[in-house]
């Protein structure tokens, strides 16, 4: 459903992750409540195989999830997977996909939608960095600090491949490096008190 008019000025939670990244986004649904007025984008890293997360997380949440289409609109207290291959940009309260801008190589997927959101977003944005590979999102958590947004890493003994959040902290943009269920805990004193 699209509202007449858009509003970005709801908060916005980004979790980036790859290899290990559904173990992450499982234990982090599992322990989030679902009416706290956000909306929360998953960016996995994948470039040709076919995502699955929107048929697998609706099983831990009672969100609605959907698979991000163009145009979409964004609304709070929805769960968004991002689909393969693509880059994801927001304008106007409306997701924009465009074709991958890296196109060999490790992805940078969730650098591009986090520095999208920093430019186009005005509500608070956290910014979230699970288990994958490579450094996926690490080189725009300091864009994201600047605009007043807060990030959090998954403690590296509780990922499968630590790689993404080690780069995430080695950034020096990191607020919070905390397991998922505890980053949930911390998202929810967040959203209870928005100058945390």
């Amino acid at each position: 459903m699209k509202l007449n008019s858009f509003s970005n000025n709801f908060p916005v939670v980004c979790v980036g992750g790859s290899a290990g990244g559904l173990d992450a986004y499982i234990r982090l649904l599992k322990n989030l409540p679902v009416d706290l007025g956000f909306a929360i984008v998953i960016v996995n890293h994948i470039r040709t195989t076919a995502t699955r997360l929107h048929e697998i997380l609706p099983q831990f949440t009672e969100m609605p999830v959907e698979l991000i289409k163009e145009k979409l609109f964004i609304q709070p207290n929805c769960l968004y997977i991002i689909p393969e291959n693509c880059d994801l940009h927001v304008l106007e309260g409306e997701f924009h996909l465009r074709p991958i801008s890296k196109p060999r190589g490790w992805p940078d997927v969730i650098t591009v939608f986090l520095r999208s959101l920093t430019t186009n977003w005005e509500g608070k944005i956290i910014a979230i960095i699970v288990s994958g590979y490579d450094g996926d999102g690490a080189a725009a958590l300091c864009g994201i600090k600047e605009v007043g947004g807060i990030t959090i890493a998954q403690k590296l003994e509780t990922a499968d491949h630590p790689d993404m959040p080690e780069s995430a902290i080695a950034s020096g943009c990191i607020d919070f490096i905390l397991s998922p269920e505890d980053i949930a805990k911390q998202i929810v004193r967040i959203m209870h008190d928005p100058k945390k």
